[in-house]
């Protein structure tokens, strides 16, 4: 049980700190979501394999829905979604709409 609190409380500590976040243009820059978390980097961030658009946002593959709006413009033109442990979503980069 000690060991996973130890590395449950690795794992946040390396998101919480920029110093020791991980090394992306996504932690280079310091970005946090609209409550103030970091969104942190390469090891909770992916690029989806498949993406398509709706209109409102994105699909993402084949079934969950990210809105546009929850977005932050991505410097590389592609969608990343930055995941908490616990699956959900703490950040999304991506590139703007009808592009």
């Amino acid at each position: 049980m000690s060991r996973m609190l130890l590395a449950a409380g690795a794992g946040l500590a390396r998101c919480v700190s920029p110093a020791l976040a991980h090394d992306s243009w996504i932690s280079k820059g310091g970005y946090r979501n609209t409550v103030g978390e970091w969104c942190c980097g390469d090891n909770d961030c992916n690029s989806p394999a498949q993406v398509a658009t709706n209109g409102t946002g994105w699909v993402v593959d084949g079934g969950a829905f990210v809105p546009y709006d929850e977005a932050t413009p991505s410097p590389d033109g592609k969608l990343w979604i930055c995941r908490r442990p616990d699956k959900t979503r703490r950040c999304v980069f991506g590139p703007p709409p009808g592009s």
